[in-house]
């Protein structure tokens, strides 16, 4: 019992009809298939990183030009590109096999649920930790599923104990794809970066393991900031064990292949300061909206310390704007709080109206700021500000989605913006600080009037928090009164 991921059927997908099928990869192709049907979102944002990686590996395009050219699908020649890999894609059986260690490994096999980043690991399990979670789901997994968790679980492996590598972009790193219409061949192909095609020797399973225990690094190639190990890298040490019915255990050792230097396409980076080394972003737990913009969909003008995934600047070039998917694993270190996946545009503008669009951002980052403060009478310290800060950026998001089409359409939004900012944060205040108030304290009541009173007033530009507004929106702060002569 094994299971080619070249040759064999193996990845379930939808069809345009609303039909399911299961596919080999050359068949991404097929003009009818429109997306991976995994039975878990993070296995199918991983399955679209495979299927770029596989044509990544096999027959990515040399130029621009030559993307352009090439992107009406090709399945017949997909198909030929990728046979050669065939024998290096093995999961089961003698030699190298997919994303496994280069020897057999010796020792106690955990369950195959392992492969899941929110199942509990040994010590939680142990210790009867697991709240957020998750164990003894599957005593087994079918060879296609077992396949695909592997690769999410190389491609986003979490921090796990002493020596148990993260991914070459830290655990549960933020994924940004392109996504226009027209299927799953073009989305696929609008995201895969230029190159040249590699060769199965080039797979780390395919050379004997770097281990990492003394320190060793693996480096991208020279002159490069990544190759095709970004897409099959190999932080951790496994091997699966199967029988007649699927995989039934996976053992793990430590000290698998540690990563430096490597930019992954697929994901954006930043740096803690100029000229700092570029460190892969991970999304925030809860939702991803419009201010989690910058430096993942916005470009931030002028600044080196955000940059956006190099899948999202190379359709910027070729094609415009188009939405894009960010997906990611929300990790408390070890622990996974939240699986992100959502939508947002990738803004097509000129460099002047990306500065406005970063100066919207910056201005509701301050505005929620302000009003944090001003419900300090109202809320409880910790989550609860949080949360109605958060609720801030929902209500205000469909306003700032208007105020980007004004931007696109060459018209200055700041004022309109202020103002829908101001009429938000006034209106959540008082839902929260009217009701009952003629129940309060005196002192109570007191509060809140001067709470509410110098939220108006920042949002007039006024004090110290009115400054910080004022400034990220760019406008021109109101002029001090004067004081009476004497």
């Amino acid at each position: 019992m094994s299971l080619n991921l070249i040759v064999d059927p193996w990845i379930p997908v939808r069809c345009a009809d609303g039909s399911r099928q299961v596919i080999a990869p050359w068949q991404m192709a097929e003009a009818e298939i429109v997306a991976p049907d995994w039975p878990r979102p993070d296995l199918n944002i991983a399955c679209l990183e495979l299927l770029i990686g596989l044509v990544f590996m096999a027959d990515p395009p040399a130029s621009d030009s030559d993307w352009r050219a090439r992107l009406a699908p090709d399945p017949a020649r997909l198909r030929a590109r990728l046979e050669p890999f065939a024998p290096a894609f093995n999961l089961l059986g003698e030699g190298p096999l997919f994303l496994q260690d280069f020897e057999p490994l010796v020792g106690e096999a955990n369950p195959p649920d392992m492969l899941f980043i929110d199942s509990a690991g040994a010590n939680t399990a142990r210790n009867n930790a697991d709240v957020m979670v998750h164990r003894d789901r599957y005593d087994r997994l079918d060879l296609p599923l077992a396949a695909m968790a592997l690769y999410t679980f190389q491609a986003f492996a979490p921090s796990g104990g002493a020596g148990n590598r993260t991914s070459m972009r830290g655990g549960g790193p933020l994924v940004t794809l392109v996504d226009p219409e027209g299927g799953l061949w073009r989305r696929v192909w609008a995201n895969m970066p230029c190159g040249a095609p590699s060769a199965p020797a080039n797979l780390p399973w395919m050379r004997p393991t770097r281990v990492s225990d003394k320190g060793l690094e693996v480096l991208p190639p020279d002159g490069q900031l990544f190759g095709v190990e970004a897409f099959f890298g190999m932080p951790r040490r496994l091997r699966l064990h199967a029988d007649a019915a699927g995989v039934t255990g996976v053992i793990q050792k430590p000290w698998g292949t540690n990563y430096a230097g490597w930019v992954h396409p697929l994901s954006p980076y930043y740096r803690m300061k100029q000229g700092a080394e570029l460190l892969p972003k991970h999304p925030r737990a809860g939702r991803f909206g419009y201010r989690n913009w910058q430096g993942v969909v916005a470009d931030v003008p002028g600044s080196d310390l955000s940059q956006r995934a190099r899948c999202l600047e190379d359709y910027r070039q070729r094609g415009g704007e188009v939405q894009v998917i960010v997906a990611g694993w929300a990790m408390d270190n070890m622990k996974p709080r939240d699986f992100i996946l959502s939508q947002a545009p990738l803004p097509d503008l000129t460099v002047e109206e990306a500065v406005a669009l970063n100066a919207l951002i910056l201005g509701a980052e301050a505005a929620g700021v302000a009003l944090r403060g001003a419900l300090e009478p109202v809320l409880a310290a910790g989550e609860a500000h949080e949360a109605e800060r958060e609720a801030f950026f929902i209500a205000t998001e469909a306003r700032f989605l208007a105020h980007l089409d004004t931007l696109r359409a060459g018209g200055d939004p700041r004022a309109d913006w202020l103002a829908d900012l101001r009429n938000q944060a006034l209106a959540q205040f008082d839902a929260l600080a009217v009701p009952g108030i003629d129940q309060r304290e005196t002192d109570q009541i007191a509060r809140l009037v001067n709470a509410r009173k110098f939220l108006g007033l920042a949002f007039a530009g006024h004090g110290k928090q009115g400054k910080t507004l004022f400034e990220a929106l760019g406008l021109t702060l109101p002029e001090k009164k004067k004081g009476k002569s004497a």
